[in-house]
């Protein structure tokens, strides 16, 4: 019988010399063949929320508010100081950097980028109207920053953190199969001796085997794979043949 490939062509009918091509975004080192949209939302949605930043930082640098102002301008909608301006700054070139690098640095990046929204959030909860409010958060920026945080999360966990990967996720990690040993007789003499095996459990059940027989039988039960009471039939026959 002979294997069609995808394209419903037969193997044989594929020049050897041909090279494997590699699906757009695949991945050198991997099988192949992938769902190339794991890439590009990783991808994109690292630009999409570097850009917010970017904009939130360029605007909040021009407003003039002094770097560590427990109390700043507000800048779309949130409170922004110079301290929090450049490090929103910082962090876009960061998310951007990622992008550029490659859609696997840039899921990393979210993922730990995600992590420090949220607790940044929960931090600067408790900060605010005290004298230790550094970036100047008001309630909407601890609301910006879970929703951001969430967002980098979810974005960078896409196809790649799930318990069951689809086979066409480049995170998938395939196992090969654990090529286990055949149970199936091999030699004249196991062929034979299954044979016998056959014969003996049916005279059993219908009450008429022997005591050679039952004791094989009984033997046999002791055991779980078909080799291992192959093997109790044969040493048998080898007992019988030493004695």
């Amino acid at each position: 019988m002979t294997m069609l490939d995808h394209h419903g062509r037969h193997d044989q009918d594929r020049p050897e010399s041909t090279p494997a091509v590699l699906t757009p975004g695949a991945d050198p080192g991997g099988p192949g063949q992938f769902d190339p949209r794991v890439f590009a939302v990783q991808r994109i949605g690292a630009v999409a929320v570097a850009g917010t930043l970017l904009v939130f930082g360029l605007l909040g640098s021009t407003t003039g508010v002094p770097l560590l102002a427990t109390h700043g301008e507000r800048v779309l909608g949130l409170s922004s100081n110079g301290l929090l301006s450049a490090l929103s700054l910082v962090v876009a070139v960061v998310l951007l950097g990622a992008a550029v690098r490659g859609p696997r640095v840039a899921s990393t990046v979210m993922i730990a980028l995600g992590v420090l929204f949220l607790l940044s959030a929960l931090v600067n909860m408790a900060l605010l109207r005290t004298t230790f409010n550094l970036f100047a958060f008001a309630m909407s920026n601890v609301i910006f920053s879970i929703v951001v945080g969430l967002l980098l999360l979810v974005l960078g966990c896409y196809g790649r953190v799930s318990g069951s990967l689809p086979d066409d996720s480049p995170y998938a990690h395939p196992h090969p199969g654990t090529v286990e040993p055949t149970d199936l007789p091999e030699t004249p003499e196991e062929v034979a001796a299954e044979a016998a095996m056959r014969t003996a459990e049916i005279a059993v059940v219908e009450h008429r085997a022997t005591e050679d027989q039952r004791r094989r039988v009984a033997a046999m039960a002791r055991v779980r794979t078909r080799a291992d009471r192959r093997r109790t039939w044969m040493d048998f026959d080898g007992n019988s043949t030493a004695s």
